[in-house]
């Protein structure tokens, strides 16, 4: 923000004098004596600009920041072309605050509209809100959105990340909705508990796709499944995976979720991060956040508006069902910028090289001694299962940390998370999987 200039005295003293006070003692009159502050903060003193950029390098300097990665479970290490950040760093953009004024935001609120439309296009669904805060979230209010006065069970697969199913578990106690997990069965969803658990007084289903463990679930029979005990069918995407993968509304969803940290925003040590969420027609006034919609002037010109925020609390707090009252605006806009930069063709390479490369990744882990703890296909996420236990995975990682890799999440009883993308070139891989070997067979010797 280069051209940001604070006002002068002088500016300060002029808005005093146009607001009718002649200093700002009477300005903060109606402030209690005791409540102002007498003297001044005790803070450090200011920096110069080559002295704060030192010791910000000098804190960064302590971060570990790994030349391969390894590791997703939610998080994905992504190529970003650098015109996404050309554009969404822009003063216009990044200082931009909630468009309520339509007739001074229309580059924000177009911006979002261009968005709404890709993640309708992205998912198969009717419509978009203008986002929520992350992937977790999003779930979570899909639960909220789905639940009506006789039906207030909600299920989830056991295969979601366990980070989601806790925001979903807090948002469930504070709403009064019960949640309830499906057992897993070879590490996709079991479908005769699931049949079991669907219940009359069952408001939704929600199942990740890909799951945790990186599996393809068979999300068009959960969904069949779902709908015949007249509940609703809720899908937590990995977006990326959309471009080859049945959409969501391919598969029956009535909402579908997910984490756009994968489109265009980088790992950032946890955020920010975006929830995005989309549903069908019939659901459309249940979504929590904002809706906007394209219209005309009283000219005929086109125009983009706040078109819905039925749920939002600041509009109807004492009937309101979610607590969103904001949205992740820069972040939506650059899941729009880096779609358009990459285009469909584009995307659609980036999903199938992390197809393959992960595919090469498990088949080398494979040889090199590890053994594939599921059957079943997977988008770019698997898991493995080291022959030495827990205490070889903790080796196996170690010693792709000292030759600068992040090797897969350890889930525990020997099993390890692994995730390859398009960045991971086939060198990376072969060297992981070497080191691998060595160690593997290093345990087997001793």
């Amino acid at each position: 923000m280069g051209s940001f200039i604070p006002n002068t005295k002088a500016e300060q003293e002029e808005m005093l004098k146009a607001a009718g006070f002649e200093s700002f003692d009477e300005l903060f009159a109606d402030i209690p004596e005791d409540m102002r502050l007498k003297t001044p903060l005790d803070i450090p003193g200011g920096m110069s600009e080559m002295e704060a950029a030192g010791k910000m390098e000098e804190m960064a300097g302590k971060n570990k920041v790994f030349r391969t990665i390894l590791r997703g479970a939610g998080a994905y290490d992504h190529y970003i072309p650098s015109i996404v950040k050309s554009i969404t760093g822009k003063e216009t953009f990044v200082t931009a605050y909630t468009p309520y004024q339509a007739e001074i935001s229309q580059g924000i609120l177009q911006s979002i509209f261009e968005y709404q439309t890709m993640m309708c296009e992205l998912t198969g669904m009717d419509v978009s809100d203008a986002s929520v805060y992350d992937g977790a979230t999003a779930a979570a209010e899909a639960l909220t959105m789905c639940r009506d006065r006789k039906r207030t069970v909600a299920l989830v697969s056991a295969t979601t990340d366990p980070k989601i199913i806790e925001v979903m578990k807090e948002y469930c106690f504070g709403s009064g909705c019960e949640i309830r997990v499906v057992p897993e069965k070879f590490g996709q969803t079991d479908k005769d508990k699931l049949r079991e658990m669907l219940t009359d007084d069952v408001a939704s289903f929600l199942v990740q796709q890909p799951n945790y463990y990186g599996l393809i679930e068979d999300a068009e029979s959960l969904g069949e499944m779902v709908h015949e005990a007249k509940a609703k069918y809720i899908m937590s995407c990995n977006p990326v995976s959309l471009a080859i993968l049945k959409t969501p509304g391919e598969c029956g969803a009535d909402v579908a979720v997910g984490e756009g940290q994968s489109l265009g925003m980088p790992l950032a040590y946890g955020g920010p991060y975006l929830g995005f969420m989309t549903a069908t027609q019939k659901m459309m006034r249940q979504l929590p956040g904002r809706i906007i919609g394209e219209t005309t002037d009283h000219d005929g010109r086109k125009a983009y508006v706040l078109t819905l925020q039925a749920r939002e609390q600041h509009i109807r707090r004492e009937k309101a069902s979610s607590n969103i009252c904001s949205n992740q605006a820069l972040c939506a806009m650059t899941a729009a910028a880096y779609l358009s930069a990459v285009g469909a063709d584009g995307f659609r390479k980036v999903a199938e090289q992390c197809v393959s490369k992960a595919h090469y990744l498990r088949d080398g882990l494979d040889e090199a001694g590890m053994m594939p703890t599921f059957g079943g296909e997977f988008f770019h996420e698997f898991v493995m299962t080291c022959p030495g236990g827990q205490k070889q995975v903790d080796t196996v990682l170690k010693a792709l940390e000292e030759q600068d890799i992040l090797g897969g999440l350890p889930l525990g009883s020997g099993r390890i998370l692994w995730c390859a993308t398009e960045k991971n070139t086939r060198a990376e891989l072969d060297k992981a999987i070497g080191i691998v070997k060595e160690v593997l067979e290093g345990g087997a010797s001793r």
